[in-house]
């Protein structure tokens, strides 16, 4: 099953340009969302839903970068486009150091504005992707003893399993029994397979 459609959020006090690129961008094909304020944005409940975040760098009360800090501290990750009417370097490079996918005039063109909410998604999709497999990953890792993942270490080493049973001091019938139930615990088939599980899940452990 597919997940919810992404979701452009746009952010800007001025009613007018926030209507103008809301057209732009659903005739482009794209699902939106307006808010007038940061704070109205915040308070909205979709934020899980994929997407990312167009928003103006200057508004009254929370600014632009005060809503990506808020984001941050609150762990949402969407991917955040700084609008401006004036562009302003220091304000520019702040952004980009946390994690800003990009940071245009308002006065842009269509196309550089497109791209940029296109990269913004995909980028969206790879990040949620790639923490899903990690989620998944940890769970897999977690269903293992702290014996079976000393046998799992000592398996992807290539060592047989009468030296893992001397190097631990067990029965190699054990060695056995443990090797099927890391398998079967894992999903896995081989010992290929074992080692890409191994290489991905030494980070989970660091």
């Amino acid at each position: 099953m597919t997940g919810p459609s992404p979701i452009v959020r746009i952010v800007d006090d001025d009613a007018s340009f926030l209507t103008a690129i809301a057209r732009m961008l659903r005739a482009s094909g794209f699902t939106v969302k307006t808010f007038d304020s940061a704070a109205a944005f915040l308070d909205r409940p979709e934020l899980e839903v994929p997407g990312c975040v167009l928003v103006d760098l200057q508004m009254p009360g929370l600014s632009g970068l005060d809503l990506q800090e808020a984001l941050a501290k609150e762990g949402r990750r969407l991917p955040v486009i700084f609008l401006t009417g004036h562009g302003d370097i220091p304000t520019t490079v702040q952004a980009m150091r946390r994690g800003a996918e990009d940071f245009l005039t308002k006065r842009a063109p269509k196309e550089d504005l497109i791209d940029a909410v296109k990269r913004a998604v995909d980028r969206d999709a790879r990040e949620r992707a790639g923490r899903e497999r990690l989620e998944a990953l940890h769970m897999r890792f977690s269903a293992l003893t702290p014996r079976e993942r000393e046998v799992l270490r000592h398996v992807v080493q290539g060592k047989l399993n009468k030296q893992i049973a001397y190097d631990l001091g067990i029965h190699e019938r054990t060695v056995k029994f443990h090797r099927t139930a890391i398998m079967t615990k894992l999903g896995l088939y081989s010992a290929a397979q074992l080692t890409q599980f191994w290489m991905e899940a030494i980070g989970l452990e660091e």
